[in-house]
């Protein structure tokens, strides 16, 4: 206890220093953030993933620009957007200039159903987000002021409204009429909390659907829900007021940070460059050949390809395969270590020699159940191993 005592007192004592020094903090976090009921890993995280600066001093100035900035995002793509198309009477509003079969390219409405088209997929996700702990579904102490005050606005529950949301696609017939095509819907009843307040899947919704208004090129693919549930899930359970009240702020600009770096694993065109999944999945069975010849020539005899479970570790960052409280452990190294992603591939690596055994003395089968459910194991030995891995 005086051990772990002493070890939360060094952090406190990095953190409140005039200039953080980041490359200490780092290799304090690489070997994990202390469980405190406080903000010390919020705020390691914030740090390590490049979104605050180094200077406490210039926190709160750098703070309220990003929280106005974020606003704005608010304001333009979500409530102006819901209130264009949400008249007085309550229904969607079409003016004679622009209507929903209007054909145009530039339309609004165009843009409008595929916003539509991303959206049922996120919601899709984001309600069966971390189900095991049941906080995603639980209404966060901070709602959205902005969209759950607004009146007369289509909001993004409304557009999704359970399961009556459709989205339209406006295809022409061989007589040339213009016909409003229904293309998606959602069929899954869920329970939503009463006008006022929010869950938090909802928050995570809304950062989604904001990046992917932010990032037309990548837009929204699935499980990226799955990267920025563990950060917002930290920083909402932040017991400083003051730090978990702008917990969709601080996830945003961490998530947009750390897509920065992992983005190319989202895209499939990118699959097979340098810095592409598939080069990943490569580097992977290349040092597993040469850590273990048996097991590496075994994934070959029984065509145990790395598409079928490597590809969900590495791009989910393992968020997947492990309880939360260790994907955020696990996540405390990636984050902090200098080559993050090599490291990932270390992480992969261990899990792999650690059931060796049970690998070499199962078929095809059981192996592939071996492989996309991984074991329960010590997050702590899985880690040591990944760093034998990573010096030797």
């Amino acid at each position: 206890m005086a051990a772990y005592r002493a070890r939360i007192k060094e952090f406190h004592d990095v953190l409140n220093e005039d200039q953080i020094n980041l490359k200490r903090l780092k290799s304090m976090c690489f070997n994990g953030i202390p469980d405190e009921p406080g903000s010390v890993r919020a705020l390691c995280w914030k740090l390590i993933l490049n979104y605050l600066p180094l200077s406490p001093s210039k926190f709160l100035s750098f703070l309220e620009k990003q929280r106005k900035l974020y606003s704005s995002f608010i304001q333009e793509m979500i409530v102006n957007p819901g209130k264009q198309h949400f008249g007085k009477s309550g229904k969607i509003d079409v003016t004679f200039e622009d209507h929903p079969l209007n054909p145009n390219p530039d339309s609004q409405w165009v843009a409008y159903f595929k916003d539509n088209d991303v959206l049922v997929q996120i919601d899709k996700d984001v309600r069966r987000l971390c189900p095991d702990i049941g906080f995603f579904q639980r209404a966060t102490e901070f709602p959205c002021q902005d969209v759950v005050n607004a009146a007369e606005m289509e909001t993004l529950r409304k557009r999704v409204d359970c399961s009556v949301l459709q989205s339209h696609t406006v295809m022409k017939n061989r007589q040339g009429a213009y016909n409003w095509k229904s293309s998606k819907k959602s069929t899954v009843e869920y329970d939503l909390l009463p006008d006022g307040k929010e869950a938090h899947w909802e928050v995570v919704e809304r950062i989604l659907f904001i990046y992917a208004k932010l990032n037309p090129g990548l837009a929204y693919v699935q499980g990226m829900n799955e990267i920025i549930g563990p950060i917002y899930y930290i920083f909402a359970s932040d017991s400083e007021r003051e730090w978990s009240e702008h917990a969709e702020c601080d996830a945003f600009f961490c998530f947009t940070n750390l897509m920065s770096e992992i983005r190319d694993n989202f895209i499939k065109s990118l699959d097979d460059s340098a810095h592409g999944i598939g080069n990943m999945m490569m580097q992977l069975m290349n040092r597993l050949q040469l850590h273990d010849p048996d097991v590496g020539s075994l994934m070959v005899t029984q065509d145990l390809k790395p598409q079928y479970f490597s590809f969900r570790w590495l791009t989910l960052l393992l968020s997947q395969e492990f309880p939360m409280p260790d994907v955020i452990r696990v996540w405390d190294s990636l984050f902090a270590d200098s080559k993050r992603f090599d490291f990932l591939i270390d992480v992969c690596l261990a899990m792999l020699l650690l059931i060796r055994d049970d690998l070499l003395k199962n078929d095809f089968s059981s192996n592939m159940k071996l492989l996309q459910r991984y074991p329960v194991f010590d997050i702590h030995l899985v880690l040591s191993e990944a760093v034998r891995l990573q010096k030797s």
